[in-house]
């Protein structure tokens, strides 16, 4: 139950943290450069130049059917995160709306503001929360479609780009999107954790051989798994291992030189759970 509670709090502590970066944002990057980069907060950046309404009560107030939504669609626990993370993006937006940095640039905001929002949005969904608004919409299309989140985003945040296109102009738009796809492929990146691990799948016919090599060389562990050879059809080893970065480069000098004729393949692991690597999360 302590870790249970401990996992919970940290959840809340990286919805909060993800929320401050999102609202840094918009106020820093997409506000300044007229970039309606999708959801409520392109939303309220259309609003603001049209009628000059406060971006942050903007997003409060559409916001408020959104998180009922969520109450309905999404269960309570994600709700409440949902909550944190509706009251924390605009509080930062209204708290640093003075704040500026001098980047106007369409294209350099589109840049900056994609990747501190991707980092943002993806540091919140790793906390299993939502910043609310389209966001949230988003989490509930990943939920019953099972797309990625910063995909579901793209679809969802693509339609509010569209709009904004006849209230700017087709070039901002442009950089809108570029924004989004910036954003798209943070999210992901932050909610995978890519990491330098490979995944190392050996198919040979010399099984105690590269087991000796791995074992001796790199000290990993294996998994090993019977194959056919689909024109030969002959049967084989499959050998499974996961090493570091500097750990492949060696086992496959090792490997060209003791087993030459195992055919090896070489995959970016984009996370590895589990003792050697790192540990999951444990709910008591």
């Amino acid at each position: 139950m302590k870790r249970f509670r401990q996992a919970v709090f940290n959840d809340y502590l990286l919805i909060i943290f993800g929320s401050a970066l999102v609202g840094l944002s918009f106020n820093l990057f997409l506000l300044p450069a007229r970039l309606a980069a999708g959801g409520v907060s392109g939303i309220s950046t259309i609003t603001y130049e049209l009628y000059g309404f406060n971006p942050a009560i903007v997003q409060w107030l559409i916001n408020i059917p959104l998180f009922i939504l969520a109450v309905i669609l999404a269960g309570r626990d994600f709700s409440m995160k949902s909550l944190v993370g509706t009251l924390f993006v605009p509080l930062t937006i209204w708290m640093t709306g003075g704040l500026k940095i001098g980047v106007e640039d369409p294209f350099l905001a589109s840049i900056y503001g994609g990747i501190l929002l991707g980092v943002g949005l993806g540091i919140v969904y790793r906390g299993n929360g939502s910043t609310g608004g389209t966001a949230l919409i988003a989490q509930i299309l990943k939920k019953f479609t099972g797309l990625s989140s910063g995909f579901a985003q793209l679809i969802v945040d693509g339609a509010v780009v569209l709009t904004s296109a006849f209230v700017f102009d087709f070039e901002l738009a442009l950089f809108a999107l570029i924004a989004i796809y910036v954003t798209s492929k943070v999210i992901d990146f932050v909610q995978l954790r890519t990491s330098p691990q490979k995944l190392i799948l050996i198919i040979t016919e010399r099984e105690e051989e590269v087991r000796t090599i791995i074992r001796d060389e790199i000290d990993r562990g294996l998994t090993k798994l019977r194959v056919t050879g689909g024109h030969s059809n002959k049967e084989r080893t499959m050998i499974l291992c996961v090493a570091e970065q500097a750990e492949a480069v060696y086992l496959k000098k090792m490997l060209n030189e003791k087993e030459p004729s195992s055919f090896v393949i070489f995959v970016n692991a984009s996370e590895i759970l589990g003792h050697g690597f790192s540990k999951e999360r444990i709910y008591e």
